[in-house]
């Protein structure tokens, strides 16, 4: 099926990088297949956040304190 979107010249640009990496003319191709993928996963991000949310209460307090103490030391080693 053929459609009309808005793009920015700079998606554009890149998806004809893409599609030129892999052999194509244009970047129809490279579009379905990242509609394809945002699809697939957009369910999976709900079921992550439904997963992460029943998780909450189940360290101790002290476990916390000491899973945040290492959060902040392994942050501050980043750079």
């Amino acid at each position: 099926m053929r459609t009309t979107v808005e793009i920015s010249d700079e998606h554009r640009a890149e998806l004809l990088k893409i599609a030129s990496h892999r052999g194509q003319k244009g970047f129809s191709a490279v579009i379905n297949e990242a509609i394809t993928f945002y699809l697939d996963h957009m369910g999976d991000k709900d079921e992550s956040v439904k997963a992460a949310l029943g998780l909450q209460g189940i360290l101790s307090t002290r476990e916390a304190d000491q899973f945040d103490q290492n959060v902040t030391k392994l942050r501050a080693s980043w750079r």
